[in-house]
């Protein structure tokens, strides 16, 4: 195995065992982006001085015998995060002429404490609106696995940066799938915590009843390494569980004998392509999960999902559309006016749906402890393609890419998103979704898949 495609748990047990210097782990990551990086666009910032700064540190930390979770793992973070030293972008050409932050994000700060190190920023869609990965400023991201493809948004360089084994995590945001929707199409292992769970103190906002932020990683156990460092109470961030850190490596390998699985149908079986439900039945089939159940009013709380993320995101960025419309990507600025106009009265049902739905579905947990549904309702897109055929209906691909996962997120599930590989071409995502705080079911269960085979993370030829 290459040292770029080492995972972040193999590469900090060889730091700690001092058979790798973080030196060494930090130098190779900057080389393979220089090398490679034009093919994938990931990255909007390479932060090379600062990583072999660190990387420094680390290996004097080693050194003392301290025993560091994530000891030279080279990470990345979407540019939405703060990151002291470069302008927190999100995206945008509006922010690049904001000051560069003075600090990290709180979540770069836990996990350079456990050893990890930041190598850089990413690429993604214009102030997170998005679910392609073509961001009109920065160029789009491209799929390591076949770069005509879309690495799906708005984390976009999240997913692209660990699937071509520039590091072995990265850190992205979810609003409505933006960690899952680049994770399923470019075949990784995604986490969106339980709304709440993660701090999201110093990074740049866009609908805050729905942002989650959460890692990328190429196996469950890199997820839960990760999670594990960033968890915690966050006084910065209001929403902040005050929740202590509830250790999920420990309890990974516990398998998943006696949890009550299901597959979510209705709603979930329709609008996709066949791939994406193979997908979910192969998972389902590996988990001896043959019940199934649906969520009824999934459909409308996708609808009011759109409403929340629409009218919050508008109120956020109206100042900018009065002052600065023509520097917004035509796409995302159009959707934002159009949220400026949605009356009140309509988001206040969509909030009273939002109590609704999350009671629907808190009913369905008292009977299981995991529900499965696709990811995304198709492969990856090609990168410029406007519409797709789904259940024989030519839809847009921006909009429709996220069907399956804002009613999710709508509600601040934990979610992992497993990748399945068909017989032939790229990958699709499933999503393994647990109760509340109950990411370490869910990591569990994409742990074990890993484990039998079912689910894995490929290397690409670039």
């Amino acid at each position: 195995m290459s040292m770029e495609w080492k995972t972040a748990s193999a590469t900090a047990d060889a730091v700690n065992k001092k058979e790798l210097s973080a030196a060494e782990v930090v130098a190779s990551a900057i080389k393979r982006i220089a090398a490679l990086d034009s093919k994938t666009n990931s990255f909007t910032d390479v932060l090379a001085a600062r990583a072999h700064e660190t990387a420094a540190a680390v290996d004097k930390r080693v050194a003392r015998s301290e025993r560091l979770p994530l000891a030279g793992v080279p990470f990345a973070v979407k540019n939405l995060f703060d990151v002291k030293g470069i302008p927190t972008r999100a995206g945008s050409k509006i922010n690049r002429e904001r000051k560069p932050s003075t600090l990290d994000s709180v979540l770069i700060e836990r996990l350079e404490e456990q050893g990890a190190v930041l190598v850089g920023a990413l690429n993604m869609g214009e102030f997170a609106y998005d679910f392609t990965g073509e961001n009109v400023h920065d160029g789009a991201a491209r799929n390591p696995h076949d770069p005509t493809h879309m690495t799906g948004g708005s984390s976009s360089g999240s997913g692209a940066a660990v699937a071509a084994g520039y590091v072995p995590l990265s850190l992205g945001s979810d609003t409505n799938g933006s960690i899952r929707v680049p994770a399923s199409f470019c075949g990784l292992f995604g986490l969106k915590p339980t709304y709440g769970r993660l701090s999201r103190a110093r990074s740049f906002p866009f609908v805050a009843s729905l942002d989650h932020l959460g890692p990328l990683a190429r196996s469950a156990m890199d997820l839960s390494l990760s999670y594990d460092a960033m968890q915690g109470p966050d006084h910065e961030d209001p929403v902040c569980a005050q929740r202590e850190v509830e250790i999920t490596v420990t309890e990974i390998a516990k398998g998943v004998k006696g949890l009550r699985v299901a597959k979510l149908t209705g709603y979930f079986a329709k609008q996709g392509e066949p791939e994406a439900y193979a997908a979910t039945d192969r998972i389902a089939k590996a988990l001896n999960a043959f019940e199934t159940v649906s969520l009824d009013d999934a459909a409308v709380a996708r609808a009011s999902a759109y409403l929340i993320t629409a009218s919050e995101g508008a109120a956020l960025h109206l100042d900018r559309l009065r002052e600065r419309a023509g520097d917004f990507d035509p796409d995302v600025r159009d959707r934002l006016i159009a949220g400026a106009m949605i009356p009140a009265v309509w988001t206040i049902q969509a909030q009273k749906i939002r109590r609704h739905f999350r009671a629907q579905v808190r009913e369905l947990f008292e009977r299981f402890d995991i529900l499965l549904a696709p990811a995304t309702p198709t492969r990856a897109p090609k990168i410029g393609q406007k519409t797709f055929k789904l259940d024989g209906q030519e839809m847009l691909v921006r909009p429709n890419i996220g069907i399956y996962t804002q009613p999710i997120s709508f509600i601040g599930l934990p979610v992992v998103a497993v990748p399945v590989w068909p017989d032939n071409g790229l990958p699709i995502g499933v999503q393994v979704i647990a109760p509340p705080w109950r990411e370490d079911l869910a990591l569990r269960v994409a742990y074990q898949l890993e484990r039998d085979g079912v689910c894995m993370s490929k290397e690409p030829t670039l």
